[in-house]
């Protein structure tokens, strides 16, 4: 994350004008968070069953799950730096807003929106870095970890208890972790620390041990299903509403202008990731086999929902346009485009390159990927076979490259061979030409190797 941050700011300083390079790198903090929804086409999608292996759709999973909520210290450590900056002109009002943050009133400074509060207030990189790694750190990060883990095992356990003592119902079972999120996201709200990385820790803890999932999947859980995508669209579609579109083209005030713009989505593309996985891949055997992975795993590293989470926040850090220095009014005027013109562009770019690369390898002849074969039950006998699967005679799918591990041994596991004729024509009323049409056809039958 950290090179994706520099990365990223070197890119916004050679297109953004106006904006110095401390400023660059609160911008580029915003979209160094890979998005977890966007990141599902890749991990959960037909397209990533069929051609994408489970090791690389896992560490592209749990990434965009881990650092979505890791965003907040460089994006605090580019603010303390603007805001400890050494300033001459800092009158005795900022120097004594000073004193009062240090003296335990940091927490709350960072989450009120006051010209006073959040101007420039002197003190150095040394401050600066105190009150990051004391405030961040420990306060936000650490104890957002601590607080989402404790609540997630916690929850494990008294869900486990319940479901011992027939105390919960099944809908009350598969709505438990919406209403785990929306605690978490209130009272670490109250509280200021990260609630999107606490929600990411207890949802591990959760389901650390992977009995919460099973036992979902035993229940044929569609709520949650259901409920990450009405959010989804709910939230890209807010997000829509609010894209300042007339700030995209503005080369009088802020500079921007559509070609520099369109160079920017360009380069963070490029160089955002893909230099730095290709050149520590082999750090990772067990995810990425070749350069092939590698560059895959570089290219889809969207930017969604998380920056503008990440911008909103900025905006309280820092006065309002017109009340702070030109380093601050110039940052506030052109953080606002930038993110959400590279949020459109990676929402272009990245959904539209599953369905053209389904197509490219379609057209190529590229073989689907088909390891560890599990055995999925089915909800119903007119339900269609899933990707990349086969039916079996005991009336289940035989799935390859599933995203959920598969539960059977190495001898358990189902093998594919040639069907009998005599099997599948019990009768004489089909003549030798349909035996030699159907004769190709290859089903899945369990039986020990």
């Amino acid at each position: 994350m950290a090179v994706m941050w520099l990365c990223t700011s070197l890119c916004m300083l050679a297109t953004v004008p106006k904006i110095t390079l401390l400023a660059t790198l609160v911008i580029a903090s915003c979209v160094t968070c890979t998005d977890p929804i966007l990141s599902q086409a890749v991990a959960k999608g037909p397209f990533a069953d069929k051609y994408v292996a489970r090791p690389l759709r896992e560490i592209i999973s749990a990434e965009a799950g881990a650092n979505d909520g890791f965003g907040f210290p460089f994006l605090l450590l580019a603010v303390y730096l603007i805001r400890h900056a050494e300033n001459p002109d800092a009158g005795k009002e900022e120097v004594a807003g000073a004193v009062v943050a240090a003296g335990g009133e940091a927490v709350q400074m960072l989450l009120v929106r006051a010209g006073g509060e959040v101007g420039r207030m002197g003190g150095g990189v040394g401050v600066a870095l105190k009150n990051w790694f004391l405030e961040t750190w420990l306060y936000i990060v650490l104890l957002s970890i601590v607080y989402g883990a404790v609540i997630g095992y916690g929850s494990s356990k008294v869900v486990r208890y319940a479901l011992r003592r027939k105390w919960i119902d099944s809908e009350s079972y598969v709505l438990f972790p919406a209403a785990l999120g929306f605690l978490l996201v209130g009272t670490c709200g109250a509280i200021g620390t990260d609630d999107l990385l606490a929600c990411a820790v207890a949802g591990n803890a959760l389901n650390w041990d992977g009995e919460y999932l099973a036992e979902t999947k035993k229940r044929h859980d569609e709520v949650n299903p259901c409920i990450d995508v009405l959010l989804n669209f709910g939230g890209f579609m807010y997000i829509g509403t609010i894209i300042p579109w007339s700030e995209f083209n503005d080369p009088d005030g802020t500079g921007l202008t559509y070609s520099r713009l369109v160079l920017l989505g360009i380069l963070v593309l490029l160089f955002r990731r893909i230099p730095v996985i290709l050149i520590s891949y082999k750090l990772m055997p067990a995810v990425c086999k070749n350069w092939k992975e590698a560059l895959f795993m570089g290219y889809f590293g969207p930017i969604g929902a998380g920056a503008v989470y990440y911008l909103e926040h900025s905006r309280h850090l820092f006065p309002k346009i017109g009340e702070g220095d030109e380093e601050q009014t110039n940052l506030i005027r052109a953080i606002g485009p930038v993110v959400y013109w590279l949020v459109i562009f990676s929402m272009v770019v990245h959904g539209l390159s599953i369905p053209v690369l389904d197509l490219i390898y379609t057209h190529m002849g590229i073989k689907p990927i088909q390891e560890d074969a599990i055995e999925i039950r089915r909800v119903s006998k007119s339900i269609a076979t899933p990707v990349n699967a086969v039916p079996s005679e005991q009336g289940t799918f035989v799935a390859y490259n599933r995203f959920s591990r598969p539960n059977a041994e190495n001898s358990q596991l189902p093998v594919v061979r040639d069907a009998p004729v005599e099997k599948m024509y019990r009768t004489n009323s089909c003549d030798e030409t349909d035996k030699e049409r159907h004769r190709t056809i290859r089903y899945a039958e369990n039986e020990r190797i």
